[in-house]
């Protein structure tokens, strides 16, 4: 297995993926043609910026292995996992509910830990 990769998303969207059998992406991944996906390194600061005070989230850990994923450039000069393609349910790891502290912002490193 190739190192495990995230999606932070709506729950609303992951049932729907779960229903489908497959994520298709949120409306900017759609708009930007790909999946959106961080290492476990970048998911927090991600999490921080595009999802501060966002309730309703979830954190999906992605197994890579067989997907189209391609390392790009994007913020900060960093080299983020990009998906061209769909993304088969099953191949996360586990999708689990995304709290919030209390100033809002989402506990990804406090999620991460309970999956070490």
């Amino acid at each position: 297995m190739s190192e495990i990769v995230y999606k932070i998303c709506h729950e609303e969207e992951w049932q729907t993926a779960i229903n489908d059998k497959v994520f298709k992406g949120s409306s900017l991944d759609l708009q930007d043609g790909f999946i959106h996906l961080s290492t476990a390194e970048q998911a927090a600061e991600t999490a921080r910026l595009y999802f501060a005070n966002q309730k309703g989230l979830m954190l999906i850990a992605v197994d890579p292995t067989g997907l189209p994923i391609r390392y790009e450039t994007s913020r900060d000069g960093q080299m983020f996992p990009h998906l061209y393609g769909d993304l088969p349910v099953d191949n996360a790891i586990f999708a689990d509910a995304l709290p919030l502290d209390t100033d809002g912002t989402p506990e990804v490193a406090k999620l991460l830990k309970k999956h070490q």
